[in-house]
C-alpha cells in the first residue's frame, strides 16, 4: 500500500455472513495507516426484459399486454426493495466501522457490475477488502465468490480476502519466492505502518536450499533494515499451497501477503490455480498483490 492518504480503504459489503468481518478489517486497517474509509455497495440489476420471456402462445394481445406490465412493475418493487436493503446495509456498516474507530466513513451505494465499478475506482484504492464469498455461495465452503476471480485479475491494488471473523493480526506470513509480486510484498511491509510491530514470518517454499537461502536472505535485510518488524525466515519443501497452509495453520498466522493469478487462464485451466487453492484451503485472511 502507498503512502497517499487521498486513496480509499475500500470495503466491498453485500450482507453476507463475511460483511461484518470485511468491516472490522477495514476499520484496522484505515486506523493503522490513517486512511480514509469507504463502504461500497453494489446492486447488479439482472433484468427479465419482455424479449427474455416467451409471451407468444394462445393467450390473447391484451392479456399478454397485462403480463408484460405486472412483470414490469415486479421488477421496479424488486428495485426499490434491494435499494432499501443496500442503503440500510450501508447504515448498520458505518455505525458498525464509528464503534471500531473509525471516523467519518463515507458510504457508496453503485448500480451496476461490481468489477466494472471497482476498475472505475480502483486510482481512488488503496487496498480493497472484501470477503472471499458472498451471499450467493456463503453456504459454500467450496466455492469462491462468484466474482472474486474477476476482480483480482482486474485490479492493480492489494486486496485483502476476509474469510474468518476479525482477529487484529499478530503474526503474518509472506510467501516468498523471489518473484516481481513477492518482491512487492516485502517493499510494501517494509515501508508501511499497517505491519509495524508485527511479527513477519517469511516463508519460501523451494526445492533449490542454496536459492531459497539467497533469496531468504536478501529479503530479510530488506526487511529488518526498515525497523519494526520482527523477522523470522524459514524454508519449506513439498507442494506449495499445502506447505504454506500446513505452515499457517501451526503458527497460527493471522495474515498471510502473497502474489495473485501470475499464471495465464490457460495455465490455471490445465493445473488449477495456486491463488484459488490458497483461497479455498487457507483459514485466515489473504493480501493478495499483483
Amino acid at each position: 500500500m502507498n503512502n497517499n492518504n487521498t486513496n480509499w480503504v475500500l470495503a466491498c459489503i453485500d450482507g453476507s455472513s463475511l460483511t461484518e468481518a470485511v468491516c472490522d478489517y477495514a476499520a484496522w486497517i484505515a486506523q493503522r495507516v490513517d486512511a480514509p474509509l469507504k463502504l461500497l455497495h453494489g446492486i447488479d440489476h439482472h433484468h427479465e426484459t419482455a424479449t427474455a420471456i416467451d409471451l407468444t402462445g394462445n393467450i390473447g394481445l391484451d392479456s399478454r399486454e397485462h403480463l408484460l406490465e405486472d412483470i414490469i412493475n415486479l421488477e421496479q418493487q424488486q428495485s426499490k426493495l434491494r435499494l432499501q436493503q443496500g442503503k440500510q446495509l450501508l447504515q448498520d456498516a458505518k455505525e458498525r466501522v464509528i464503534r471500531a474507530g473509525v471516523s467519518e466513513p463515507v458510504c457508496n451505494q453503485r448500480h451496476g457490475s461490481l468489477v466494472e465499478s471497482l476498475i472505475e475506482l480502483e486510482d481512488d484504492i488503496r487496498v480493497l477488502v472484501i470477503g472471499v464469498r458472498g451471499k450467493v455461495h456463503e453456504n459454500k465452503p467450496d466455492k469462491l465468490g462468484a466474482k472474486l476471480e474477476s476482480i483480482i485479475r482486474s485490479l492493480h491494488r492489494p486486496i485483502l480476502v476476509v474469510n474468518a471473523p476479525f482477529k487484529a493480526p499478530q503474526r503474518i506470513m509472506i510467501a516468498y519466492d523471489g518473484s516481481t509480486a513477492s518482491e512487492k510484498a516485502i517493499d510494501m511491509v517494509a515501508n508501511s505502518p499497517l505491519y509495524k510491530g508485527l511479527d513477519c514470518h517469511l516463508v519460501c517454499v523451494c526445492k533449490d536450499d542454496v536459492s531459497a537461502d539467497r533469496l531468504l536472505d536478501q529479503a530479510t535485510d530488506k526487511l529488518r533494515s526498515a525497523g519494526g518488524i520482527e523477522v523470522t525466515s524459514v524454508k519449506l519443501q513439498g507442494k506449495v499451497d499445502l506447505a504454506l497452509c500446513d505452515y499457517q495453520s501451526k503458527r497460527d498466522i493471522d495474515l498471510t501477503i502473497m502474489g495473485a493469478f501470475s499464471h495465464t487462464r490457460i495455465h490455471d485451466l490445465l493445473l488449477g490455480s495456486f491463488t484459488a487453492k490458497m483461497l479455498l484451503n487457507t483459514k485466515k485472511p489473504l493480501l493478495l498483490l499483483r
